[in-house]
């Protein structure tokens, strides 16, 4: 494997992990790219790289993990999706500055749609936020501009552990002194 021929990829690698940083520190797109695995396979022709065994993608606060991980891109070179399967795929980011706790998202499927700015938690998703409020479900969407989430039924899916409903734990909001004299 050459470095030349795979360089395209990784440079368009760090461009889409950059673009998640709606979700991210503000110099986390800064950082650079780590990529761990067993194998990879780079098919520059049809703008294509998958990575399989163990794998752990870092970037900055980010981090990746899979048993698979494909990151495909557009006929203009632009990340299209990054998709990475696992029993489970987690995904893991700090949100903003001073945060102690990253941003957890597990699933069997982890898509991550570029264009769209939305990731896709399949099958045994779950969602863990940085006050340890949890989510649950078949499916969980989050639009990483608008920062909205749906959970719900994964229709039409293969799913290993079926969930009719979503559970959801809300933790209640810490008191401070002043509060807890009222």
């Amino acid at each position: 494997m050459r470095l030349v021929k795979t360089l395209p990829i990784l440079l368009s690698l760090g461009a889409a992990l950059g673009s998640v940083s709606a979700w991210a520190l503000p110099n986390d797109q800064e950082q650079p790219i780590r990529i761990q695995a067993d194998d990879a396979q780079l098919d520059d022709k049809n703008g294509v790289a998958t990575y399989t065994g163990d794998v752990i993608i870092t970037q900055g606060s980010m981090k990746v993990t899979g048993n698979k991980v494909t990151i495909t891109r557009t006929a203009a070179g632009e990340i299209d999706r990054v998709n990475s399967v696992g029993n489970l795929a987690y995904f893991e980011q700090l949100q903003t500055a001073g945060d102690t706790k990253p941003v957890q998202g597990y699933g069997v499927t982890i898509d991550y749609y570029a264009q769209a700015n939305r990731v896709v938690l399949t099958d045994r998703a779950k969602v863990i936020d940085k006050d340890n409020n949890v989510t649950q479900g078949e499916k969980i969407v989050y639009d990483t501009v608008k920062k909205l989430a749906s959970a719900g039924r994964a229709k039409g899916t293969k799913l290993s552990t079926p969930q009719p409903r979503i559970d959801m734990m809300i933790q209640p909001k810490k008191k401070t002194d002043g509060q807890k004299a009222n």
